[in-house]
């Protein structure tokens, strides 16, 4: 009786696991389905990046916060890995169930499928054609369960007598190779998708041939000297692909810049839309501006320097002649991200700009390609609208952005920041002359001076490189001769062309940018 026992409990875990197994390939049946439909039907019918968007609509500003601090730019990869533990393991539940009663774990996987349809058709731009593709991928899932529950079932049911390795086996075997073979579908068919997503994407094959006209008015030349005498300090222009990547988009939109329209509505005199060739035919500018993230921490990376090219928003505003009372500008994305931008700052002799090209090439698609927003001095989230299509001069009383609605700063100006980028933090150097170095910004008003702590010690200026604009972030450095062995610490804090000194306080990005004196911790060798 005790050996019958046993071999029960076992063959019962042994059915849970297949049980289990059969549910996640299911679900990857499912997805796999309707991820290769989706790449004919577009991105927002694709459950994947419908739910992580719907959860991103969702989350709120402390775990946003978290998730970028902890993250960085790799927030998206994380949010769509942490969406595959739980579908996996909702999936593995529903295969259980399925195991002893397969009515039930179909119903399971139906009510996760009505979620998922419902984030789908209340994404922006969707319609009700959008939930196809998980129908049938629906269908191909429940289909597989079904499927592999047989092998399963039976395993589980072969506890009559005491099991022997012969009556178990043929099961196991059968279930082992149609788990494979189901399994290997779902992934042949998911890569299928992927390239015809790839093959299909009209704004990658566009950007690669589109050649960008001379700007009207070009950026003056960089002068001697602004990038820091010091190795290892960030490049005075970031690379295209270092530059920081945060927005709501899970999937880039694909757009084809031949369809691509911009309309100009609201509180103006004459509403238009332009188009992307008429865009291109208008007197662009080209300037280098500094982009920050109001996520970024004291210290943090979330801050970029490119050379932008695109027509100023004042232009675009005058054309639209705002009337009496409007005081902000509603920019919306494709993907329905929106931000509130104060419309006297798109109207000043700042370089703000509807851009279409980044360091010589024309925007890469993270970046906004074809159209995206540059405003110097405002954080990214009330100006720095991506892939937009709508521009709504409205007031800050009738309207909100996306960020603003879920309760940050309405206007965003950016705040003066420095960093210490080298040395390291815990890094390593030699003992004597160490190079200490890092980036400025005060956007709109320029650096005027930075000083560094070292251990407690008196302040001392550092050196400051060349200022390039009062737009962009301006480098310095600082020799400290004769370091001795130990651990060490240094302190930096920078001062605005009136000669303010940025804020000591250490406060949290949430809600209008964090603020503090940024400090790092090395060991001298």
């Amino acid at each position: 009786m005790g050996k019958r026992n046993k071999a029960t409990r076992r063959q019962d875990l042994h059915g849970l696991g297949f049980g289990a197994l059969a549910g996640v390939i299911s679900a990857g049946v499912l997805f796999a389905i309707a991820e290769f439909m989706s790449a004919f039907f577009g991105s927002a019918s694709s459950p994947l990046t419908s739910v992580g968007s719907t959860f991103i609509d969702f989350t709120p500003a402390w775990m946003k916060n978290f998730a970028i601090a902890t993250f960085g730019t790799n927030d998206k990869f994380v949010l769509l890995l942490s969406m595959g533990i739980v579908a996996a393991a909702l999936s593995a539940v529903a295969g259980i169930v399925a195991r002893k009663k397969f009515a039930a774990g179909a119903t399971m996987v139906v009510a996760f499928a009505v979620v998922m349809a419902a984030c789908i058709i209340t994404r922006s731009g969707a319609s009700i054609a959008d939930v196809f593709p998980l129908l049938l991928g629906t269908v191909g899932g429940i289909l597989a369960l079904r499927f592999l529950r047989q092998d399963t079932s039976r395993s589980a049911s072969t506890t009559t007598n005491t099991p022997t390795s012969t009556e178990q086996t043929p099961s196991r075997r059968t279930f082992l190779v149609r788990s494979a073979l189901v399994a290997g579908a779902a992934v042949v068919v998911g890569f299928g998708g992927t390239v015809i997503n790839g093959a299909r994407n009209t704004a990658l094959a566009v950007r690669a041939t589109l050649k960008l006209p001379a700007p009207k008015t070009t950026a003056p030349a960089l002068p001697t000297g602004v990038q820091a005498p010091v190795e290892g300090v960030t490049p005075f222009v970031t690379p295209n692909d270092d530059f920081y990547r945060i927005d709501t988009a899970l999937a880039v939109p694909d757009i084809d810049p031949a369809k691509w329209q911009l309309r100009v509505h609201g509180m103006v005199e004459e509403e238009f839309t332009i188009g992307f060739d008429e865009l291109l035919a208008q007197d662009l500018i080209e300037s280098y501006v500094t982009l920050t993230c109001v996520s970024n921490v004291v210290g943090g990376n979330l801050a970029g320097n490119a050379k932008w090219l695109g027509y100023p928003l004042r232009e675009v505003l005058a054309r639209a002649k705002p009337t009496a009372g409007a005081d902000m500008v509603l920019s919306t994305s494709i993907d329905g991200f929106s931000a509130s931008t104060p419309l006297p700052v798109l109207q000043d002799d700042r370089d703000a700009i509807l851009a279409v090209g980044m360091n010589g090439e024309p925007l890469p698609l993270e970046h906004g390609f074809p159209v995206r927003m540059v405003v110097p001095g405002l954080y990214g989230f009330v100006s720095a609208t991506k892939w937009v299509v709508d521009l709504e001069v409205t007031t800050f009383a009738q309207s909100a952005g996306y960020w603003t609605s879920r309760g940050w700063n309405s206007h965003g100006p950016i705040k003066t920041a420095s960093r210490v980028e080298v040395p390291r933090a815990l890094g390593r150097v030699p003992a004597g002359a160490v190079p200490i170095g890092g980036s400025a910004w005060a956007q709109t008003k320029g650096i005027s001076k930075v000083e560094i702590q070292i251990d407690d010690g008196a302040w001392q200026e550092a050196t400051l490189a060349a200022e390039a604009s009062v737009d962009t972030w301006r480098q310095w450095s600082y020799i400290w001769d004769n370091a001795p062995a130990g651990t060490h610490k240094v302190r930096v804090r920078a001062y605005d062309a009136d000669g303010t000194i940025q804020i000591q306080d250490q406060a949290p990005p949430e809600p209008d940018g964090s603020t503090g004196w940024h400090s790092i911790t090395f060991n001298v060798t």
